[in-house]
Formats: C-alpha cells, structure tokens, sequence
C-alpha cells in the first residue's frame, strides 16, 4: 500500500478524532504474546524534552496481561516499553481513558515487535498507521541510498542509471515529507502532532536518509497553530518557552578550546577530555535510547576502524539515565563501540550538556592534539570526509 493511500486513511481517522479526554486517569489493558517479560514500563514523553519519564510499571501475568496506569491532566504522548529495550514497543495517546495494547513478537526476535494492535483510542491508532507508513517508505529510501553509494564506486557506470535511482529516491523523500505535513495539517492535538513532527525530525537529522527537516520557523507556525486551538494545554506552553530561551542563532565551538570534564567509565574510573591531548578526539554524545544515534554509530565505527592508525581515536559520552546502565553496556556491545565510553547516567542533566550546549544528539566535537576544536556535527559522508582531510598521513 502507497504512503499516499495509508494517509487518506489516516486523514479519516485524524478529522473524526475526538479531543477531549473527560477524566484525568489514563489505563492501558494489554497483552503481550510471542515472548515472556518481567517487566513492562509506562512512559511520559513531555513535549519540551521529549525525553521520557517512568509513570509506571509492571510484572504481565502468566498468560501475558498486563494493566498500567496513570494520572494525566492532558492529552500526552506515552510510551509503552518492554524490560531491556531501547526502543518503545507502542507509543499512544492518552485521547481516552482506556486503551486496548496487544504487543506481537516473533519468538525468533525479540527484539521488537512484529506488530502491535490499538483499540479504544483514536489518535493512538492514527498514529500507528502514520509510523507504518513512514517505515516503510524509510525502508525502501535506505535501500536505494545503497544502491547509489554501490554505484558511484564504479568508474563505468551509465549516468543515467545513477540519475534514475536518485530521482526513485527523490520522490520517496517527498512523499515522506508529504504525508507528515498532510498528518500535522489535518489535526490540531498537541500531542499526535508534536509526536509526529518529533519522529519526523528525528529522522530528518540523519544525513545519509536524506529527508528535508522542519525549519525553526516552520516548528514556530506549527507550535502556534496548535496553541491558538489549545491555548490552556500546559506542555504547548513549555514548548513555547522552551523556543523564545533558545539563543538566536550558534556560533559554535569550531576555533575555540574545547570545554574540559572528567566523567566515569563503566568501571567507575574517572576519564578526562585532557588525557587524550596529543591526539585527535571525536568527542561523540549520544545515548542508548537514540534511535538516530543508534542509526549514525556504524559510521563512527567504520570511522574509528580507517583512521585509529593516523592520531585518531573516539571517546563516547552517553546521555543515558541513572537506571540505564545495562542499556547502555548492552548498546555498546551490540554497535561494537570498541573505544572509550564515558557516562554519569544524568540523562540531559549532566554537566556536559550545558558545557557544550547540546541541543539534541547524536552531536560530536573533533578535537584536535591542542585541545582546539576543529571541527563539530560530524555526520554521513561529511564525516570521513573531515577526517580524511584534517588528520595527518
């Protein structure tokens, strides 16, 4: 089925959405199958941050039910996560009191569900048919920007061939783009739209997908329409501040000394930025719960492997949470992060995210044998291509 079809379908739904919720306790009776779990998490994702918040949590019987709970003032983006995974197994909206979740796995992969069925909820169903969409057509822009990278390492390859896959993937990035401004477009909940714009967004960062972001103007629209229609829905009102507290503009730290921290190895020892002068150092946050993070390690990977011999080298700096110290360990062993890694599991209360005004991850600083910054946002093709030109023969 085409983006174009999965978003009428979607249009359907947003346009009858009911908006109001009518009680402040949120329930989600679920069930999972396919896989056994001792725990299963109940997430607050607050729309300033987007970083999430444990609201509850609990053991699923033996036949796999589970029932979470919560109180909510306002219509809210929640995620439901199963014990050890990164990633949500559901994300919902709380437009009902009550929601129907059964979470299907394939015993053969645990890792995430082969699907997930939504009853009772409106905007959490529309929301599933969006992301299904948007995967599906990410799928099928990854594979063609394979096919591109394949074929511009062949000398005697037809141009045209090469100008026939990137129009196919053109057109599938603008399709992308097209169904998210039809699903922002249609409805005015906060909480789907700003779940939307976020998930888009964090995609849009990823160089090597190719989709074209939402301007900080066209964020600033979008965040003012949906507060004309819901000028009393506290999370919109941290948005809008969290926006006018932003600096106009950055001038980054290209040229400057980079800012000096000691922070903890997963053994405790305290490592500092300065033990590593007299090499170049990638300084790379990021964090086990970041998808787009997850997506950009294999190209510091395969980084770190082509130029750990030329005065080169990575220290990681998660962002993970106090209890996510076994995400963590367990990301690192998965991306094979063989260099390294450093975290005091403050989440974006770390020190380090103020020191280097970290405004989202993944981001990176190149350090230079000095201590100066050389280069910052390291990412795709611009990566090795910095490296290759900065570090020495």
């Amino acid at each position: 089925m085409s983006i174009t079809r999965l978003s009428a379908g979607l249009l359907l739904i947003l346009l009858t959405a009911c908006t109001g919720i009518g009680s402040k306790k949120f329930t989600v009776n679920g069930k999972i199958t396919g896989r056994t779990a001792s725990i299963i998490y109940l997430e607050e994702v607050p729309m300033a941050t987007m970083q999430r918040v444990l609201v509850d949590s609990v053991t699923p019987d033996q036949d796999g039910s589970f029932t979470l709970q919560t109180k909510a003032e306002e219509e809210t983006i929640y995620n439901v996560r199963v014990e050890k995974q990164d990633y949500p197994a559901a994300s919902l909206v709380n437009d009902a009191t009550a929601v129907s979740l059964s979470l299907f796995y394939n015993p053969a992969n645990v890792d995430f569900p082969d699907r997930y069925e939504v009853t009772g909820s409106p905007l959490s169903k529309s929301l599933q048919l969006y992301m299904l969409a948007f995967n599906k057509q990410l799928e099928q822009v990854f594979v063609l920007g394979k096919q591109l990278d394949s074929l511009q390492q062949v000398a005697d390859v037809v141009q045209s061939t090469i100008a026939e896959v990137e129009t196919k993937r053109s057109f599938l990035v603008q399709a992308v783009r097209q169904a998210t401004d039809s699903a922002l477009n249609a409805n005015t909940n906060p909480a789907f739209s700003m779940l939307v714009l976020g998930y888009y967004q964090s995609m849009a960062g990823n160089p090597t997908v190719g989709l074209l972001g939402y301007s900080m103007e066209e964020v600033k629209s979008l965040v003012k329409k949906l507060s004309d229609k819901n000028p009393k829905h506290k999370g919109l009102e941290a948005v809008s501040i969290m926006m006018a507290a932003q600096p106009k503009a950055s001038q980054g730290l290209v040229g400057q000394s980079a800012p000096e921290f000691s922070l903890p190895d997963p053994n405790g020892k305290m490592i500092s930025l300065s033990s590593f002068r007299g090499r170049y150092v990638l300084v790379d946050f990021w964090a086990s719960w970041c998808k787009p993070c997850r997506m950009e390690n294999p190209t510091v990977v395969d980084a770190y492997a082509r130029f750990k011999n030329r005065n080169f080298t990575v220290l990681g700096v998660s962002l993970d949470q106090p209890e996510g110290k076994d995400d963590w360990m367990n990301a690192v062993m998965k991306d094979r992060l063989t260099w390294t890694q450093v975290s005091d599991l403050q989440y974006w209360n770390s020190p380090v995210v103020p020191l280097y005004n970290i405004q989202g991850i993944p981001y990176n600083v190149l350090v230079d044998p000095n201590g100066k910054v050389v280069a910052e946002s390291l990412r795709g093709e611009q990566f090795a291509a910095t490296l290759e030109q900065v570090l020495p023969k």
